[in-house]
Protein backbone atom coordinates (compact mmCIF):
# COMPACT_ATOMS: atom_id res chain seq x y z
CA UNK A 1 0.00 0.00 0.00
CA UNK A 2 1.44 3.40 -0.96
CA UNK A 3 1.17 6.42 1.28
CA UNK A 4 -0.99 9.19 -0.06
CA UNK A 5 0.36 12.68 -0.19
CA UNK A 6 -1.95 15.34 1.31
CA UNK A 7 -3.66 17.55 -1.22
CA UNK A 8 -2.17 21.05 -1.64
CA UNK A 9 -4.37 23.75 -0.14
CA UNK A 10 -3.08 26.40 -2.51
CA UNK A 11 -0.67 26.29 -5.45
CA UNK A 12 2.51 28.29 -4.96
CA UNK A 13 3.29 31.03 -7.47
CA UNK A 14 6.48 30.56 -9.44
CA UNK A 15 7.63 34.04 -8.37
CA UNK A 16 7.30 33.08 -4.68
CA UNK A 17 9.32 29.89 -5.21
CA UNK A 18 11.97 31.76 -7.20
CA UNK A 19 12.18 34.46 -4.54
CA UNK A 20 12.65 31.79 -1.84
CA UNK A 21 15.38 30.02 -3.84
CA UNK A 22 17.20 33.27 -4.58
CA UNK A 23 16.85 34.40 -0.97
CA UNK A 24 18.26 31.13 0.34
CA UNK A 25 21.39 31.63 -1.79
CA UNK A 26 21.90 35.32 -0.93
CA UNK A 27 21.25 36.36 -4.51
CA UNK A 28 18.08 38.22 -3.51
CA UNK A 29 20.07 40.97 -1.77
CA UNK A 30 22.45 41.41 -4.69
CA UNK A 31 19.55 41.65 -7.14
CA UNK A 32 17.95 44.25 -4.91
CA UNK A 33 21.12 46.38 -5.07
CA UNK A 34 21.24 46.30 -8.84
CA UNK A 35 17.65 47.48 -9.11
CA UNK A 36 19.14 50.93 -8.48
CA UNK A 37 19.84 51.12 -12.23
CA UNK A 38 16.15 50.51 -12.96
CA UNK A 39 14.77 53.13 -10.56
CA UNK A 40 17.53 55.76 -10.70
CA UNK A 41 15.68 58.18 -13.01
CA UNK A 42 12.57 57.97 -10.86
CA UNK A 43 14.50 58.52 -7.61
CA UNK A 44 16.60 61.52 -8.70
CA UNK A 45 14.41 63.03 -11.41
CA UNK A 46 15.06 63.54 -15.10
CA UNK A 47 17.28 66.62 -14.76
CA UNK A 48 19.76 64.92 -12.42
CA UNK A 49 19.51 61.60 -14.29
CA UNK A 50 20.70 63.40 -17.43
CA UNK A 51 23.87 64.42 -15.57
CA UNK A 52 24.52 61.52 -13.19
CA UNK A 53 24.25 57.74 -13.66
CA UNK A 54 25.00 54.77 -11.40
CA UNK A 55 28.31 53.25 -12.43
CA UNK A 56 28.99 50.34 -10.05
CA UNK A 57 28.20 49.00 -6.62
CA UNK A 58 30.95 47.92 -4.20
CA UNK A 59 30.78 46.97 -0.54
CA UNK A 60 27.60 48.94 0.09
CA UNK A 61 28.77 52.03 -1.78
CA UNK A 62 26.99 53.11 -4.95
CA UNK A 63 29.41 54.82 -7.33
CA UNK A 64 27.74 57.45 -9.49
CA UNK A 65 29.33 59.09 -12.50
CA UNK A 66 28.64 62.82 -12.81
CA UNK A 67 29.44 64.87 -15.90
CA UNK A 68 30.23 68.26 -14.35
CA UNK A 69 31.80 69.57 -11.10
CA UNK A 70 28.81 71.84 -10.41
CA UNK A 71 26.50 68.83 -10.52
CA UNK A 72 28.88 66.92 -8.25
CA UNK A 73 28.62 69.71 -5.69
CA UNK A 74 24.82 69.75 -5.96
CA UNK A 75 24.59 65.97 -5.62
CA UNK A 76 26.96 66.02 -2.66
CA UNK A 77 24.39 68.17 -0.85
CA UNK A 78 21.51 65.94 -2.01
CA UNK A 79 23.17 62.64 -0.98
CA UNK A 80 21.14 62.24 2.25
CA UNK A 81 17.83 62.69 0.39
CA UNK A 82 18.87 60.37 -2.45
CA UNK A 83 20.02 57.71 0.02
CA UNK A 84 16.73 58.01 1.93
CA UNK A 85 14.73 57.55 -1.28
CA UNK A 86 16.84 54.56 -2.30
CA UNK A 87 16.40 52.98 1.14
CA UNK A 88 12.65 53.55 0.97
CA UNK A 89 12.33 51.87 -2.44
CA UNK A 90 15.03 49.21 -1.99
CA UNK A 91 15.19 48.38 1.73
CA UNK A 92 17.18 45.16 1.14
CA UNK A 93 19.80 46.85 -1.06
CA UNK A 94 21.94 47.87 1.94
CA UNK A 95 23.34 51.00 0.26
CA UNK A 96 25.49 52.75 2.87
CA UNK A 97 26.89 55.65 0.83
CA UNK A 98 27.13 57.27 -2.57
CA UNK A 99 30.53 58.03 -4.10
CA UNK A 100 30.50 60.68 -6.84
CA UNK A 101 33.01 60.40 -9.67
CA UNK A 102 33.60 63.02 -12.41
CA UNK A 103 33.15 61.10 -15.65
CA UNK A 104 31.30 62.10 -18.81
CA UNK A 105 27.99 60.21 -18.88
CA UNK A 106 26.25 58.74 -21.90
CA UNK A 107 23.81 61.63 -21.68
CA UNK A 108 26.50 64.27 -22.15
CA UNK A 109 26.13 65.89 -25.54
CA UNK A 110 29.32 65.53 -27.56
CA UNK A 111 30.89 68.67 -28.96
CA UNK A 112 29.84 69.14 -32.54
CA UNK A 113 32.38 68.29 -35.16
CA UNK A 114 32.21 71.01 -37.76
CA UNK A 115 33.42 71.16 -41.28
CA UNK A 116 34.91 74.35 -42.71
CA UNK A 117 31.59 75.10 -44.46
CA UNK A 118 29.78 74.88 -41.08
CA UNK A 119 27.76 71.68 -41.58
CA UNK A 120 27.73 69.04 -38.83
CA UNK A 121 27.24 65.28 -38.76
CA UNK A 122 23.80 65.84 -37.19
CA UNK A 123 22.69 67.50 -40.42
CA UNK A 124 23.78 64.58 -42.61
CA UNK A 125 20.94 63.11 -44.64
CA UNK A 126 20.48 59.37 -45.07
CA UNK A 127 18.89 57.84 -48.13
CA UNK A 128 15.73 55.77 -47.81
CA UNK A 129 17.80 52.72 -48.79
CA UNK A 130 20.23 53.33 -45.91
CA UNK A 131 17.33 53.71 -43.47
CA UNK A 132 15.65 50.50 -44.73
CA UNK A 133 18.93 48.59 -44.46
CA UNK A 134 19.38 49.62 -40.82
CA UNK A 135 15.73 48.88 -39.98
CA UNK A 136 16.08 45.45 -41.60
CA UNK A 137 19.08 44.61 -39.43
CA UNK A 138 17.02 45.34 -36.32
CA UNK A 139 13.94 43.33 -37.35
CA UNK A 140 14.93 40.23 -35.31
CA UNK A 141 14.56 42.22 -32.07
CA UNK A 142 11.27 41.15 -30.47
CA UNK A 143 10.85 44.12 -28.12
CA UNK A 144 9.35 46.96 -30.19
CA UNK A 145 10.48 49.68 -27.77
CA UNK A 146 14.05 48.38 -27.73
CA UNK A 147 14.03 48.06 -31.54
CA UNK A 148 12.87 51.70 -31.87
CA UNK A 149 15.59 52.98 -29.52
CA UNK A 150 18.26 50.90 -31.27
CA UNK A 151 17.05 52.30 -34.60
CA UNK A 152 17.60 55.86 -33.34
CA UNK A 153 21.13 55.00 -32.20
CA UNK A 154 21.99 53.17 -35.43
CA UNK A 155 20.71 56.03 -37.59
CA UNK A 156 22.73 58.52 -35.54
CA UNK A 157 25.84 56.37 -35.90
CA UNK A 158 25.31 56.09 -39.67
CA UNK A 159 25.04 59.91 -39.96
CA UNK A 160 28.19 60.31 -37.86
CA UNK A 161 30.14 57.85 -40.03
CA UNK A 162 28.87 59.53 -43.19
CA UNK A 163 29.94 62.94 -41.83
CA UNK A 164 33.40 61.63 -41.00
CA UNK A 165 33.84 60.25 -44.52
CA UNK A 166 32.90 63.60 -46.02
CA UNK A 167 35.47 65.38 -43.85
CA UNK A 168 38.28 63.13 -45.07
Amino acid sequence: MSAKRPQMKKAERASAILKQVLGDNGIDERLSRYQVWMIWDQVVGKQIANRARPLRFRQGILEVQVDHPVWMQQLQMLKPQILAKLHAQLPKADITDIYLRKVPTPYTCPKEETKPNGSTWQQMKLSEEEKREIAGQLEPLQDAELREEMLKVALMQKRLNKGRKEQD
